[in-house]
């Protein structure tokens, strides 16, 4: 780089190719350099100076808005504070308009039962939910969370039997869910029970009613974590006894998430999931060494909340940290981020573009 100072002084720097190195010269009237000599400083300078667009085409992690899926942050339902069926469309057609190509949806029945039969009704919310996003844009990727927690009036992911979870009994239940999702027109099922042989009940059934083609994105490493605390509150699926513990992994387990995965992947897995992401960095990368699957990471509740609070209290700056928090799942190396940040994360990225 150069420029010319108020005393006609020029400042030259020129950094050389092959070591970075940078060297600097102040060329004056009294300077003792030939014409050819200032030439080429000045020369050097110029080639080597990197515009904006390169700077950012050297960017080894880049965010875009079609790595993204909107999980809204709100359910859906027609109680308190949900999104009715009736603005459905309307709030899809802001995702699709913004160019993030997809959304996970998750429900709120009227009535929870013991055994979360409203999870699969073909009137359901989530069913409901669907057809009326593909009427309103057919090409927006429709992501099913298949889990019993908001069905159930225990709260728990699965069916209770004797105060536990009953794991196989819980299957059947799990399977009945996808099919109808499918029915009702859901390009993906995301199981997140956390079931051992969630993702083989799944796809058996799935196979079984003609859905072959239905992929299957498995919530494989999710954690037991103190992240998914507004989520839980948000849609009313906090446990009523004991936690989740027992079947959702121990946050100090990274080698026990790979054989949770490979597991998945050898029942039928389309897409893997590791949830949640920023505190998770670490599985989402071995993960991605590991496995030659499309990777999604889930930018959870909590993870969400603690950037909006800090932004909001005026700690932070919001959307640098926003991004960041982003970039930082992307360079881990997620394919795909869940994310209630995707909508602003869209407009901001249009920006800069």
């Amino acid at each position: 780089t150069f420029d010319i100072d108020a005393n006609g002084i020029m400042n030259v720097v020129a950094k050389d190719k092959a070591t970075s190195k940078e060297q600097s010269i102040q060329i004056t009237a009294s300077t003792n350099l030939s014409d050819d000599e200032v030439d080429r400083l000045v020369r050097e300078a110029k080639e080597n100076e990197t515009t904006d667009l390169q700077q950012r085409q050297l960017v080894e992690s880049r965010n875009a808005a079609d790595s993204l899926i909107y999980a809204t942050e709100k359910s859906l339902g027609e109680l308190g504070d949900q999104v009715p069926l009736s603005e459905i469309a309307s709030e899809v057609r802001k995702v699709a308009a913004l160019g993030v190509p997809g959304v996970l949806l998750f429900g709120i029945p009227a009535a929870k039962d013991d055994i979360g039969s409203g999870a699969y009704q073909p009137d359901g919310v989530v069913q409901e939910a669907v057809r009326a996003i593909k009427d309103a844009e057919p090409e927006l990727a429709v992501i099913t969370d298949v889990c019993l927690c908001e069905y159930t009036d225990h709260g728990h992911c699965g069916l209770v039997r004797y105060g536990r979870v009953d794991n196989d009994a819980s299957l059947e239940s799990l399977a009945r869910v996808a099919v109808s999702h499918a029915a009702a027109g859901a390009d993906v099922v995301a199981p997140s029970a956390m079931m051992d042989g969630q993702v083989g009940a799944l796809r058996r059934a799935l196979d079984d009613e003609g859905y072959e083609e239905t992929p299957i994105m498995a919530y494989a490493a999710k954690y037991a974590s103190a992240f998914y605390g507004p989520f839980r509150a948000a849609a009313e699926s906090a446990p009523q006894f004991g936690d989740r513990r027992d079947y959702q992994m121990d946050p100090g387990n990274a080698r026990m998430a790979m054989r949770e995965i490979e597991e998945d992947v050898r029942q039928g897995a389309d897409v893997i999931m590791v949830k949640p992401a920023l505190a998770y960095l670490d599985v989402i990368l071995r993960a991605r060494q590991r496995f030659d699957l499309p990777l999604a990471a889930y930018n959870v509740s909590g993870e969400y909340s603690m950037v909006m609070a800090a932004g909001q209290a005026g700690w932070l700056d919001q959307r640098r940290a926003a991004l960041e928090v982003l970039t930082a799942i992307k360079r881990a190396g997620a394919d795909i981020i869940i994310t209630y940040h995707a909508l602003d994360a869209a407009r901001w990225l249009a920006e800069v573009e």
